[in-house]
């Protein structure tokens, strides 16, 4: 734990001294591939979970190691594709070079809170870090030089910070709960997840349900969904990738973790029926959000509501097939969102704007960035031969085992996502203007992320590596799902 906190000391200083702009992003590319490669090792492990403090608040078991792989994969592909996007940023005069330092700083700092959270055993530090992931977002969110950011970011800290209130009184009153019924008070989720069976079933549903307003609304699960859209669409498309596709599953972690100390307690039935409730309510208003977008960036950001609520429900259903996919459907969900975000700020900076009565003729002026958004978009509706399509599938056939009338719901509220989807791009695509302008070349640094994604998805469609199945399975056995 010394050595980690000695080398974040060190990465930090080196930031805060640099000044080059390229020496701050190989910074920032080195440390993301430092943490995913650590991530990837612990994995292959045998030996989970590692304590990395004494009084085991700090660890490494196999879902955390996961989640934060994931995130890190994510954060390195961001910190690629920022040495070009980041460049075009400066010359457009969208920001300041002054603040740069402040954006890979900030860039940082989010990812190490992420990390730390996925890490935390204790509930009380993983709160504190989500909360620190929401300081960093923000601070990435107004770093462009628009007052629009000031707003959404602000509605953005406003949401989720008071959201997180709720979720500490919960965890005020697990800790007293875990005081009462276990043999010491504690927040540590191994504890908590051993003596489950011994939690009063009642008070632990209340502080579940406290806890999860606050998580709930990390993950834009609706109500509390509000912020997401505006905080995607005027953030910078690099960091719209991180709140999309590694900031939101904080949230879902969480869930999660909780949840798997629920599944062993009477109150079992009831946790199951708020999650699928909360997850198919968001599925629907999400879906239905989609139909009326014009706004690229937003319509995107309310189809990372819908996989949010379909990640949720995924959870509430209980079963390990159920887990299995809704773990999987994490990592291709984050794989698409950045897809869909690298490619939209191409689109972005070709046309400086993302509003569909501003984009003409993408596939000629944008060829890449618009297959991109074609891929990413039949990905995250879960089109055949791409990953998604098997997580949903799976999930789907849960959740018919739960529900026939539910399952009907969601299938329809699916296909009005879809309609949504194909209507904005139908449009995108037939809009034509003689007007020749300016073609913007994007830069190695932002095709190569782009095209990588899409290979990725391409490959995860048709074949699923043995050794990502070990690791789901491992997870759900772990977690004692059943």
């Amino acid at each position: 734990m010394i050595v980690v906190l000695l080398l974040l000391v060190l990465l930090f200083g080196a930031l805060v001294l640099v000044r080059g702009r390229r020496l701050l992003n190989l910074l920032t590319v080195a440390d993301a591939a430092v943490v995913l490669g650590a991530s990837l090792y612990m994995m292959a492990y045998s030996g989970l979970p590692v304590y990395l403090t004494g009084d085991g608040s700090l660890f490494v078991d196999m879902l955390s190691a996961y989640e934060v792989a994931i995130s890190c994969l994510v954060f390195l592909f961001a910190a690629v594709f920022a040495r070009g996007y980041v460049e075009s940023l400066i010359s457009d005069g969208e920001l300041s070079p002054g603040n740069m330092r402040m954006f890979y700083v900030s860039f940082n700092v989010l990812m190490w809170s992420v990390v730390l959270a996925f890490i935390s055993n204790n509930l009380a530090l993983l709160w504190i870090f989500a909360e620190l992931t929401t300081v960093a977002s923000a601070m990435l969110i107004v770093v462009l030089n628009a007052k629009d950011n000031i707003t959404a970011a602000i509605k953005y800290v406003f949401i989720t910070s008071t959201a997180m209130l709720f979720s500490f009184i919960g965890l005020i009153m697990l800790f007293a709960l875990s005081r009462h019924d276990l043999s010491a008070a504690t927040l540590n989720w191994d504890v908590l997840a051993a003596g489950a069976a011994s939690l009063s079933p009642g008070l632990f549903a209340l502080s579940f349900v406290l806890i999860f307003i606050g998580f709930a609304a990390k993950s834009g699960i609706v109500p509390f969904h509000a912020w997401l859209p505006p905080a995607h669409a005027k953030a910078p498309s690099d960091v719209s990738v991180l709140l999309s596709s590694s900031v939101v599953n904080v949230g879902i972690y969480a869930i999660i973790r909780m949840y798997a100390i629920g599944i062993h307690t009477d109150a079992r039935g009831f946790l199951s029926a708020l999650l699928i409730f909360f997850g198919v309510l968001t599925i629907a208003v999400a879906s239905f959000s989609m139909v009326v977008r014009s706004n690229l960036k937003k319509l995107v950001a309310f189809s990372s509501v819908e996989n949010m609520g379909f990640m949720v429900m995924g959870i509430g259903l209980g079963g390990p097939i159920a887990l299995f996919w809704v773990l999987f459907h994490t990592l291709a969900h984050a794989l698409s969102k950045a897809l869909l975000f690298f490619s939209a700020g191409v689109i972005q900076h070709q046309y400086h704007s993302v509003k569909i009565e501003s984009i003409y003729d993408p596939l000629r002026y944008q060829p890449l960035a618009t297959v991109g958004l074609i891929v990413g978009g039949l990905a995250v509706l879960g089109f055949p031969s791409l990953p998604l399509f098997i997580s949903k599938f799976f999930i789907l056939s849960q959740l018919a085992r739960f529900s026939v009338w539910l399952l009907a719901l969601v299938l329809f509220a699916l296909l009005v996502a879809a309609g949504g989807f194909g209507f904005f791009f139908i449009r995108l695509m037939a809009r034509d203007k003689p007007v020749k302008m300016m073609r913007f070349s994007p830069g190695l640094s932002i095709r190569v992320p782009i095209v990588v994604l899409m290979i990725i998805l391409l490959f995860m469609g048709l074949f699923i590596p043995d050794s990502l199945s070990r690791v789901l399975g491992d997870i759900v056995a772990a977690l004692r799902w059943s």
